[in-house]
């Protein structure tokens, strides 16, 4: 008896292990189910808290190939002209210009025409100056609004001639709704460098409805840009210095760490009043055409060619290369060519465009 209950008592002890292993099996086989599913949840949880990329504008500003909001890709620009004695800086509103063309005036002066694809963001410009007959040309190239305070007798004939869209702050009866005179510089610069506008005051005009604000079907502006504008085969152009005359000197020094010129005139910085800060851009174009005085004009105002063709320097990227230029019509933009004909490519970002006379002007480079 004593064999046969040790027997069964082996038997029972044989059973409860086996049973017991049993009991084991799915936990251990849970944990690791637990542990094999963690690392499928822990990357989840890493990309629910990942921070999305900004979407930036969808369209592209075509006066400088950088990114703008869709919306004003087919804005009729706004063409400003501006006051560049020296006593009229700094000027305002410059930095915010997509194009700033520099020109002769009379008496060895410049002014200067600075266009906007939008004016969002702009804030007081001036001070605004008279215009002439080629800033129109200048204007209507872009299929541009001109902003303006009075004209040359030459300029007041074309306007209704050549159907020229513009706020006047003189004669245009819309200076009560556009422009002021600012006490300040009217104190100490003198009241006719005292006319000032903003991005805001024109856009409320042009909002009224007075004007077409936006290209007609089929306008186009050609002008292709690249990331990197720099000319491949340039040579050296770190340091650019464009003579008008004995008065005005506009210089433009290569800024590596921007991959812009910095703008200088009257032996200092070119500064824009609304920020304090000088200006730069990313392209500088010499342009080359005849100036000459108009014959019997007693205030010995200029003719300056703006159609037809001539030669011209580009620069980008601290390099140059001889161009050619091309305005087929008063109502054509610049076209800009390489000595064979290829379309120029310019560099993503702002513009300064000099147009002078060769025999009256000089530009150096280094």
């Amino acid at each position: 008896m004593k064999r046969f209950f040790g027997l069964l008592l082996a038997v029972l002890m044989l059973l409860s292990l086996c049973a017991c292993g049993k009991e084991e099996t799915p936990a251990a086989s849970a944990s690791a189910s637990a542990a094999s599913s963690e690392p499928a949840s822990e990357p989840a949880s890493e990309e629910s808290e990942e921070p999305e990329e900004p979407i930036g504008p969808s369209g592209v500003n075509p006066l400088t190939g950088m990114p703008m909001e869709e919306a004003y890709e087919n804005n009729r620009p706004v063409a400003v002209m501006l006051n560049d004695l020296k006593a009229a800086q700094p000027q305002l509103g410059v930095s915010k210009a997509d194009i700033i063309y520099e020109v002769p005036a009379e008496g060895g002066i410049t002014r200067m025409l600075a266009i906007y694809q939008t004016l969002d963001g702009v804030e007081n410009l001036g001070s605004i100056r008279s215009t002439r007959a080629y800033y129109l040309e200048l204007a209507l190239g872009h299929d541009a609004l001109l902003v303006h305070a009075g004209g040359s007798p030459e300029a007041y004939a074309d306007i209704p001639a050549w159907g020229v869209d513009n706020m006047d702050g003189v004669n245009g009866g819309s200076d009560a709704r556009i422009f002021w005179r600012d006490a300040q510089r009217r104190k100490t610069a003198g009241y006719e460098h005292s006319m000032l506008t903003s991005g805001e005051n024109i856009q409320g005009y042009l909002d009224a409805g007075h004007f077409r604000t936006e290209h007609e079907a089929g306008y186009t502006y050609q002008q292709s840009f690249a990331q990197d504008g720099t000319p491949q085969a340039g040579t050296p152009a770190e340091h650019v210095s464009v003579k008008y005359s004995y008065y005005k000197t506009a210089t433009f020094d290569y800024d590596a760490s921007s991959g812009t010129y910095l703008v200088g005139q009257y032996g200092g910085a070119y500064v824009d009043g609304n920020t304090g800060e000088q200006v730069g851009v990313t392209n500088v174009l010499t342009l080359e055409t005849s100036i000459d005085t108009i014959s019997g004009d007693t205030a010995g105002r200029l003719a300056v060619k703006m159609t037809g063709s001539g030669s011209g320097t580009f620069f980008c990227g601290g390099k140059s290369v001889p161009i050619q230029w091309s305005k087929a019509s008063r109502n054509e933009p610049f076209r800009y060519t390489l000595s064979d004909g290829t379309p120029l490519t310019l560099g993503q970002g702002t513009s300064y465009v000099c147009i002078l006379s060769p025999k009256s002007s000089t530009v150096t480079v280094r």
